[in-house]
């Protein structure tokens, strides 16, 4: 075994500071973060230089994966069923009206006793727009206000203002425009546009369809619809497969069609690291690696792939997990997967991932020791050269 000497020992002490008061001088394409650090104005540092924020860590297992074996969707149940039919179209402001009137026998109200030739016995008053007031008005019964009642109604209650005065009165309105039932549908269609609502009814595809159908693929796109205060987002996928989400539309619906980009990071001791598309598919988090490039022989510790995601406090209360420790409706956890257990190759072909999730997986123990003896190795032998360069000298 090699002993040091004393002076051998001063030497390599020597070589170790010169090399370490020399790294300014090394290439940088920034400045030094001691720099940084020093010259800095105002430092806001936490404590040990951590983030502070709570995290669970959760493997991956065949007990989570009904959890996560899908992707979580959204519904627009609150907005009412499809069973239910369409909504029943009310007269709006803006709406432009023509009322008819008839009368059983000439000698009324509107119909005079030497219309013999005529050929009904009804009258026809110029056409209408409901003001701001949501009125009109009907000789000898008045304003009547008729925006947000049915047609029915307000025929009723003209009929109802001129018993007394016209003989055996019946009303019939029709509407020539409808300016106030119509829905507007937004973003990624080929036609944008107002689309009319009649009594029939039409569901969120039909006006979809109307505005030209979408710009982007279907995986990606999903459809927010907007009605009065309330507002709700839902996968166009689900409407497509779930025929109870494809709620018919009422007047004033604002539909709005929105391409998402869906994208995972990868980090670590993979074979490629950066953003990932999901593209057309919806992938598990074994597709995900795989779409990296898989792990790097040379570096990663299978044992520890992590996933890091933030996960509703409901869905890890049904899994059992203790969330008493988190404030807030969303807890920030680490799924950890061991893929030295084979068993596990099979569990994250079926755990899904989500939009924005980030995979890291870890370099083993073993690359952190040879650096370590790679840094010990290039001091050393830095030393070395030091101690030769000084005893030529001393030649």
């Amino acid at each position: 075994m090699t002993v040091l000497t004393l002076g051998k020992r001063i030497g390599i002490a020597a070589s170790i500071a010169i090399l370490m008061s020399g790294c300014t001088a090394l290439p940088r394409s920034g400045p030094d973060d001691a720099d940084i650090d020093r010259n800095a104005t105002l430092k806001v540092i936490s404590k040990d230089r951590k983030a502070g924020i709570d995290y669970a860590l959760v493997d991956v297992t065949a007990s989570i994966l009904p959890y996560f074996s899908s992707v979580a969707q959204t519904s627009l149940a609150g907005f009412g069923s499809r069973s239910r039919g369409p909504a029943d179209i009310a007269l709006g402001y803006g709406d432009i009206l023509q009322v008819s009137i008839f009368e059983s026998q000439a000698g009324g109200l509107f119909i005079p006793s030497d219309a013999g030739s005529r050929p009904g016995n009804y009258i026809t008053l110029p056409q209408q727009t409901i003001d701001r007031n949501g009125s009109i008005t009907i000789p000898y019964a008045g304003r009547i206000k008729v925006a947000g009642r049915l047609k029915e109604e307000v025929e009723q209650e003209i009929e109802d203002r001129l018993a007394s005065r016209a003989i055996e009165p019946q009303v019939v309105i029709t509407v020539i425009t409808s300016r106030s039932t119509q829905a507007a549908v937004l973003g990624d269609v080929n036609n944008p546009q107002r689309v009319d609502i009649t009594a029939a009814g039409a569901r969120i595809l039909d006006l979809i369809s109307a505005a030209g159908g979408l710009t982007s693929p279907n995986i990606e796109t999903s459809v927010t619809l907007q009605r009065r205060d309330r507002i709700a987002t839902v996968a166009y996928n689900t409407l497509l497969r779930n025929p109870s989400e494809n709620i018919y539309v009422a007047p004033g619906d604002v539909i709005s069609v929105e391409h998402e980009r869906r994208t995972f990071l990868v980090m670590g001791a993979a074979g490629l690291t950066g953003r990932f598309d999901f593209e057309d598919s919806n992938l598990s988090l074994g597709e995900a690696i795989g779409k990296a490039g898989g792990l790097r022989d040379d570096r990663a510790d299978p044992a520890q792939v992590l996933l890091y995601r933030v996960v509703s406090r409901q869905k890890l209360t049904k899994m059992g997990i203790d969330t008493s420790h988190f404030a807030g409706d969303s807890v920030p956890v680490v799924f950890r997967a061991n893929l030295r257990d084979p068993a596990t190759l099979f569990a994250v072909q079926k755990f899904k991932m989500e939009d924005k999730d980030i995979i890291y997986i870890s370099n083993s123990d073993s690359v952190e020791l040879l650096k370590f003896l790679d840094i010990s190795n290039s001091i050393t032998s830095s030393a070395a050269g030091i101690k030769k360069d000084v005893k030529s000298l001393g030649d």
